[in-house]
């Protein structure tokens, strides 16, 4: 696609790109990865990944076994 539009089009492209990345607040990173520890903190609690799914809802646990004789 870029290599379809002329150098100005690309060039026009990239400034109305800044213009939008201009408009975002910055926080520093000291502030918001205090802020994301803090919510998967909170969060872990519920996620699946850390402490496991309950057998009865766990939707790729094997149904029975297969025996071939």
């Amino acid at each position: 696609m870029a290599q379809d539009l002329s150098e100005k089009e690309l060039l026009k492209m990239e400034v109305e790109q800044l213009k939008k990345e201009v408009k975002n607040t910055r926080v520093p990173i000291s502030k918001t990865g205090k802020e994301i520890k803090d919510y998967m903190e909170a969060q872990a609690g519920n996620d699946p990944l850390l402490k496991g799914v309950p057998e009865d809802k766990n939707p790729f646990k094997e149904k029975g076994s297969c025996a071939i004789s």
